[in-house]
C-alpha cells in the first residue's frame, strides 16, 4: 500500500477528491442560499410564508433522497470502484445544478416550475448521496493507518467551503446587480447556478486523472469484491447493527448540529432578527473562515485520542447552548433592547408615496419607510405598506392627489411592515462570535467522522454500509433542521402572540442530538482501527 500511495500521492489525492466533492457541496448550498428568492421566483407573489416553506421543502427533499442515492451509488462504488462512481455523481451533480438555472419563474410556465426545480433537486440530492461516501472511503483507503483523521478531515472542510464559495459568489453577484436586477426573474440570482457548469468541467478533468483506491484494486485482482453489497450491508444482521449504531450513535446527532450551525443560522439571523441580505450572509463568511481550520484540528486530535469523545462533545455543547446562543441573538438585534442611543440627525421619515397595483385597479398602496440610526452605527430601516381599496376602479388619467375620501372603501386595517437591520461594528462582531462558536460544535461532530465509519466497516462493502447512515443523519435528520425549525414556530403563532415563539425551531436539533449522544456514550467505542483492509 505504501507503494501506491507513493504513485498516487497523498497530496493528490487529497486535492482532487476535496475540489470535486467541494463543487458537488456549493451546487447543493446555493439552493438553501438564495431560498427566500427562489420562493418568489417559483411559486405565486401573493403566496407569502407558505412559499418559503415550499421553497424550504423542495431544500429537504435534496436531503431526503441522499439516502437512496447512497445505495445506487454506493453498490456501484463497491461493484465497479470508487473513481468511476464519483465520477459520475459529479456530472449529476453538476448538470442538475446548471439546469436549475434555466427553470424559467411562475410568472412565466406557472407550476410547471416548482414541479421541474423538484425533480432537478431530487437529482441533485441522489448524486450528493453517492459522492460523499466515495470520496470520504477514496481518501481514507489511501491515508496512512496513524493518520486517517487527519487526512480524511480535509474532505470534511469541503461541506464548509462550499458554502463558503456560495456565500462569497452570491454576494459578489449582488454587491454589482443591485437588489432589483439580482432578484429579477433572470436576474444575477441565476449566475451561481450556470457557473457551476465551468467548475464541474475542470473538476472532471482532474478526477480523470484519478487511479482507483489501492485497497478495492487489490481485492479485485484478488477476486473478493462483493457480488451483492445491499445484501452483505443490510442481510447480514452484525454489519446492520453496525449501520444502526453508526446512524443513530454519531451521525444523526452530528447532522443537526452541522445544519442548526450553517443553515438554520443563517435563516434565523435574516428572517426572524432580521439582518439584511449582505450583512447576514457576511456574518456567515467570517464565521466560516474563521472555524474551517478546525476541521482539520479535530481530525487530528482523533488520531490522537479516538473519535468518539470529541464528537459527543460536540453534540453536548450544542445541547447545552443552543438556546441562549439563539436568544442572545435576539437580544443585540432588538430594537426594544437596545441601550444605544437613536441618533436624531441621521434618523428620518420619509413622506407616504402612492403605487397603483398594476392589475387591481382598485387598489392603490401608500408606502413609507423609516430609516432609525443608532450612534453604535446601527440602522434599522421600517417599510411600511397601507392597502386603500377604492369603491369603483380608478380612473389611470386622474391624479392621486384627485382621489377624494369618498371614493376609498376601506384601508387597510393593519399595514403590511418589512424590517430590516444593518448592525454597527460591536453588534455584528458579537453576531460573528456565536455562528462561530455553532461552527466550531460542527467541526467537532464532522471533523472525525469520515475516519470513524470508514473504520466501523470491510473494505468490500464499505461505500454501501458507510453512506447510508451518513446520508440519512445528514439527509433526513439534518436537512430538515430548516424546514421543521420553521414549522415549529409556525405551530406556536396564536392571535396574542402573532409572531410566535421564535426559539421554538431550536428543539428539535436539541433533541435529536440529545438522543444521539445518550446512544453514543453508552454503545459507541473509542477504539482507533488501524487495520482497514478487512
Amino acid at each position: 500500500m505504501s507503494q501506491e500511495i507513493k504513485q498516487n500521492n497523498i497530496a493528490f489525492v487529497i486535492g482532487a477528491s476535496s475540489v470535486g466533492t467541494l463543487i458537488e457541496w456549493y451546487d447543493f448550498y446555493i439552493f438553501g442560499m438564495l431560498a427566500t428568492i427562489i420562493s418568489k421566483q417559483f411559486f405565486p407573489a401573493d403566496a407569502g410564508t407558505a412559499a418559503l416553506l415550499s421553497t424550504l421543502a423542495i431544500f429537504a427533499a435534496g436531503f431526503i433522497v441522499r439516502p437512496f442515492g447512497a445505495l445506487v451509488f454506493g453498490r456501484l462504488g463497491d461493484l465497479i470502484g470508487r473513481k468511476h462512481t464519483f465520477l459520475l455523481t459529479l456530472i449529476i451533480m453538476g448538470g442538475s445544478t446548471f439546469a436549475i438555472g434555466l427553470v424559467p419563474g411562475f410568472a412565466t410556465i406557472g407550476w410547471a416550475a416548482p414541479i421541474l426545480v423538484l425533480i432537478l433537486r431530487l437529482l441533485q440530492g441522489l448524486a450528493l448521496g453517492g459522492e460523499y461516501g466515495g470520496a470520504a472511503t477514496y481518501v481514507a483507503e489511501h491515508a496512512p493507518a496513524g493518520q486517517r483523521g487527519f487526512w480524511t478531515s480535509w474532505i470534511q472542510t469541503t461541506a464548509t467551503l462550499g458554502l463558503f464559495l456560495a456565500l462569497g459568489i452570491i454576494i459578489l453577484i449582488r454587491t454589482n446587480q443591485g437588489v432589483e436586477n439580482f432578484s429579477a426573474e433572470w436576474g444575477g440570482w441565476r449566475y451561481p447556478f450556470w457557473i457551476s457548469i465551468l467548475l464541474v468541467g475542470v473538476s472532471v478533468l482532474i478526477r480523470m486523472r484519478m487511479s482507483e483506491s489501492p485497497m478495492f484494486t487489490k481485492l479485485k485482482s484478488e477476486g473478493k469484491t462483493s457480488t451483492n453489497p445491499l445484501k452483505e450491508s443490510f442481510g447480514k444482521k452484525a454489519n446492520f447493527k453496525m449501520v444502526l449504531l453508526a446512524l443513530f450513535g454519531a451521525v444523526m446527532g452530528q447532522g443537526v448540529v452541522w445544519y442548526t450551525g450553517q443553515f438554520y443560522a443563517q435563516s434565523f439571523i435574516e428572517t426572524v432578527c432580521k439582518i439584511d441580505f449582505i450583512q447576514s450572509r457576511n456574518i456567515m463568511l467570517v464565521a466560516i473562515l474563521m472555524a474551517t481550520p478546525c476541521f482539520v484540528l479535530f481530525g487530528w486530535l482523533s488520531d490522537k485520542v479516538g473519535r468518539k469523545w470529541i464528537m459527543l462533545i460536540g453534540m453536548l455543547a450544542a445541547v447545552l447552548t443552543y438556546r441562549p446562543i439563539y436568544k442572545e441573538f435576539i437580544n443585540i438585534t432588538s430594537a426594544a433592547n437596545r441601550t444605544k442611543i437613536v441618533d436624531t440627525r441621521l434618523t428620518s421619515t420619509m413622506t407616504s408615496y402612492p403605487i397603483y397595483d398594476a392589475k387591481d385597479k382598485t387598489k392603490i398602496y401608500l408606502k413609507q419607510q423609516t430609516d432609525t440610526t443608532y450612534f453604535d452605527g446601527s440602522v434599522f430601516k421600517y417599510y411600511r405598506t397601507d392597502t386603500i381599496i377604492l369603491k369603483a376602479p380608478r380612473d389611470e388619467a386622474r391624479p392621486i392627489t384627485l382621489i377624494n375620501p369618498d371614493m376609498i372603501r376601506y384601508s387597510s386595517p393593519n399595514a403590511h411592515l418589512v424590517v430590516e437591520k444593518t448592525m454597527g461594528n460591536e453588534a455584528y462582531w458579537d453576531m460573528i462570535w456565536l455562528v462561530f462558536i455553532q461552527i466550531v460544535y460542527v467541526t467537532m461532530v464532522y471533523g472525525p467522522i469520515a475516519a470513524f465509519l470508514v473504520e466501523m466497516f470491510p473494505t468490500k462493502i464499505r461505500y454501501t454500509s458507510m453512506s447510508l447512515p451518513y446520508h440519512i443523519g445528514n439527509g433526513v435528520f439534518g436537512g430538515l433542521v430548516p424546514f421543521l425549525g420553521t414549522l415549529i414556530v409556525e405551530f406556536t403563532k396564536t392571535s396574542s402572540n402573532p409572531a410566535g415563539d421564535s426559539l421554538a425551531g431550536l428543539w428539535y436539533p436539541i433533541g435529536v442530538a440529545s438522543v444521539c449522544f445518550i446512544i453514543g456514550l453508552l454503545y459507541l467505542t473509542n477504539k482507533i482501527d488501524k487495520n482497514v483492509m478487512d
